[in-house]
């Protein structure tokens, strides 16, 4: 990518790409000031001209209120305007905004319609958004086969979310076959990358021995690391699982929670 002040010559010549990179250069804060009504000016400035990315860039600034005045409405529009040349983030944003019923009447049918078009184009969010539609039959006839095979394509691919949703299917045989270990498995890769939900599921895993060896060090672990993202209910089953150690297995957990770090999420 060009310098700021390259891509700013650019940018004032009225080069849609260029102000589509300067925006997003502010919005970072790479090399320059960190501005969002920078970089809403310039998105602006491009998604007038019809740049896809930046029309999508713009809605997310009106939706969250960043750099501009909060407006679902004017995040709606946008996100339309990129949605309808085939861009998948506008596809999905468009999706949410139909899902919550924000900015537009809402409705689970339209939620899925862009959520589907924008999975078609590998939009990882989207995938997951499809599976949770089909858990619970919102916009679409429920079926725990197709949810756990959006499920499956997210963890896949690393969604964290997407791991922990599909381990509970595999854990209670819902889409796919009962399988624990699988169930265990996928919600270690999910903890790992710092999922609460996750942690706590596996530490219950552990410490009922269902997928792997019962282990309540291990259950502890994982329930503290959970408690300590304010996961509700995790602090009295850290607790309890704590009062059941030892006093040198539970400081060797202490000492091993204060160094854990979550590996980078993959999407």
């Amino acid at each position: 990518m060009a310098q700021p002040a390259d891509l700013l010559h650019k940018a004032q010549a009225r080069d849609a790409q260029a102000q589509l990179d300067l925006g997003q250069i502010y919005v970072e804060g790479r090399g320059v000031a960190q501005s969002d009504e920078r970089a809403a000016h310039w998105f602006g400035l491009a998604a007038a001209q019809g740049n896809a990315l930046s029309q999508s860039n713009l809605g997310l600034m009106y939706d969250r209120g960043r750099g501009v005045k909060q407006s679902d409405q004017e995040a709606v529009k946008w996100y339309r305007l990129s949605a309808a040349q085939g861009e998948a983030n506008g596809q999905f944003n468009l999706g949410v905004m139909y899902d919550d019923g924000r900015g537009v009447e809402q409705s689970d049918q339209e939620a899925v319609k862009w959520y589907r078009l924008a999975a078609a184009q590998n939009h990882l969010d989207a995938q997951y958004n499809l599976g949770l539609m089909y858990v619970s039959g919102r916009g679409v006839e429920q079926s725990d086969q197709e949810a756990a095979r959006w499920f499956g394509i997210t963890a896949a691919k690393g969604h964290d979310s997407g791991q922990a949703n599909l381990a509970v299917m595999y854990a209670a045989g819902r889409g796919v076959p009962l399988d624990e270990k699988e169930a265990a498995r996928l919600l270690g890769l999910a903890a790992e990358q710092g999922n609460a939900t996750a942690q706590v599921n596996l530490g219950t895993m552990f410490e009922e021995g269902r997928g792997v060896r019962r282990s309540l060090s291990q259950a502890y672990f994982w329930y503290a690391l959970a408690a300590a993202q304010g996961l509700e209910d995790t602090v009295s089953l850290r607790d309890a699982a704590a009062r059941k150690l030892k006093p040198a297995e539970l400081a060797a957990q202490d000492s091993r929670i204060s160094r854990w770090k979550p590996k980078p999420q993959m999407h």
